[in-house]
């Protein structure tokens, strides 16, 4: 497998849980934790980006690799193409975004996402999972895709695809995939990313990634070798990852 590298996007403002990535988790800070479980991943870099400098200290204090980005983006994936710049990545190298969120990623995802870039002809791969219950189907928070037989996607959306006209609403049967939001890509994808206007069909889900779809790019998809435990959005998520970490 070509080699590939980790960038962890990070900010310290979050409407839920300010502060996010420095909040402890018995003893470390939440971006640490997910720093660690990239660095047990076949990545030969795992860099931090982030706009503030107290998460930066705390990067530095770990020992991690942290770059210093600007304050003004507005995805996380704007934030992890400077990095490639600042890092002056060739056009064919790969990229994994790590959410900075989640303490508990497995390593294996990450290698599995940068294989499935690696094996495919597309310039991104992302992951999935199955859903398993009417409530998860229906519920907006959670996106739903769809991927052809070749696994390449099809759509993302908030709404629930495909929709079963027999049984859905009221009741659910098996077919749906959730998706994961671990992203692998080319660089060249990025900075064609970047330079694309936001996307009609991204304005309306308020998914990036229909960007990629909607200017002709596929992206290939497959579903996780191992469940990714929900990242940390709440009080109540912290609480249930250091009910995993103290089980542990």
């Amino acid at each position: 497998m070509s080699e590939f590298c980790v960038v962890i996007p990070a900010r310290f403002a979050s409407s839920r849980l300010p502060g996010k990535p420095l909040v402890d988790l018995l003893g470390k800070p939440i971006i640490q934790r997910v720093y660690e479980q990239a660095k047990k991943s076949q990545a030969s870099r795992v860099v931090v980006a982030t706009d503030d400098q107290r998460i930066a200290d705390a990067v530095e204090k770990f020992g991690g690799e942290v770059c210093e980005t600007r304050v003004d983006h507005v995805s996380g994936t704007d934030r992890v193409h400077e990095v490639i710049e600042q890092l002056c990545l060739s056009d064919d190298e790969f990229v994994v975004n790590v959410q900075g969120d989640e303490p508990l990623i497995p390593p294996a995802v990450i290698d599995q996402v940068a294989g499935l870039l690696n094996d495919c002809d597309q310039s991104m791969a992302t992951l999935c999972e199955p859903i398993d219950s009417l409530e998860d189907m229906l519920d907006p928070n959670i996106v739903k895709v769809v991927m052809s037989e070749s696994r390449q996607a099809l759509y993302f959306s908030r709404a629930s695809i495909p929709w079963d006209r027999d049984q859905l609403p009221n009741k659910y049967v098996d077919g749906g995939l959730r998706h994961i939001g671990i992203y692998a890509y080319k660089a060249s994808l990025l900075r064609r990313f970047v330079a694309w206007p936001e996307s009609r069909l991204e304005k309306t889900e308020k998914l990036e990634q229909l960007r990629v779809l909607e200017n002709g790019f596929g992206i290939a998809i497959a579903e996780a070798v191992e469940q990714i435990p929900p990242g940390i959005d709440t009080a109540k998520d912290l609480e249930r990852t250091l009910a995993v970490l103290k089980a542990s």
